[in-house]
Formats: structure tokens, sequence, C-alpha cells
């Protein structure tokens, strides 16, 4: 393996958006940073299975729900 081509991995602090900060491994920022998430994967409903609204601004959804209401949507 090549030298000098792979970027070093070392722990840093991410502070969930509960305030938690968990320790990880990683190649951002220098050793002892800390990386503050907007959004977090204990919270988000793409990893908590959780369901979500959409919010239809300005009619585009029931838009698009019209222009492809044939194929089964």
């Amino acid at each position: 393996m090549k030298k000098d081509t792979h970027p070093e991995y070392h722990l840093i602090n991410v502070k969930m958006t509960d305030g938690t900060i968990v320790p990880m491994q990683s190649t951002w920022g220098k050793e002892g940073d800390q990386l503050a998430l907007d959004i977090d994967p204990s919270v988000h409903p793409a990893w908590t299975g959780g369901t979500s609204r959409l919010l239809d601004a300005g009619g585009r959804v029931s838009k698009f729900k019209k222009k492809y209401e044939g194929l089964g949507f």
C-alpha cells in the first residue's frame, strides 16, 4: 500500500442535537475537535422509521400527483 494516500483517523467528539457527546473516529478536523450536528440519527425519521408529512408549498405536491395519477403512485 502506498504511503500518504489515506487520511489519518483520530478521535473527535460528535455533539448530537439533544446535547449528548459521542466520541467517534473520523478523518474530519483534528484530534479532540467537536462536530455539532444539525440533524442526527437519534431523531431523524430516515433512521428512526418515523413518518413525516409532506408540506405542500404552493400546490407542488398536488400538481405532481395530478400529473402522474395514471401511473399508480
